[in-house]
């Protein structure tokens, strides 16, 4: 894939939603925002994306599962981390069982982007 990584966000927050968004675009990241579950799925319909960066709760009790599931339908390799700031035992388990990096608020940038740079890439990538 040339270009810039695609990254889907979902967050049912408007301003962190934003603030996401223009931290990642800023690092030079090609970013579609969605505020709902409903969003995510239509985006992920035609949409290939790198990365899944989704809140773990969403509206209406919807989960950063359900949009993090949907997407591995479509790409079995792409690469996912739930945002939160308070995690059960349970959520941390099934993070961790399928493959889900869990990441909890506030969120260190410093720390974060290398993170992500990480996980866009793939086997074959010229990345420096």
């Amino acid at each position: 894939m040339s270009g810039r990584p695609r990254i889907l966000i979902v967050d049912d927050e408007a301003p962190v939603l934003a603030t996401y968004q223009m931290i990642l675009e800023q690092h030079g990241y090609a970013v579609t925002a969605v505020r709902t579950t409903a969003k995510a799925l239509k985006v992920l319909e035609t949409g290939h994306f790198r990365l899944i960066l989704c809140d773990l709760q969403l509206e209406s009790q919807r989960s950063g599962f359900e949009v993090i599931a949907a997407a591995r339908r479509r790409d079995p390799d792409i690469s996912a981390v739930l945002l939160t700031g308070y995690a059960t035992g349970d959520a941390i388990e099934e993070a961790g069982e399928k493959g889900i990096t869990l990441v909890f608020k506030p969120v260190d940038i410093q720390e974060f982007l290398p993170l992500l740079d990480s996980l866009v890439r793939r086997p074959g990538d010229n990345v420096a």
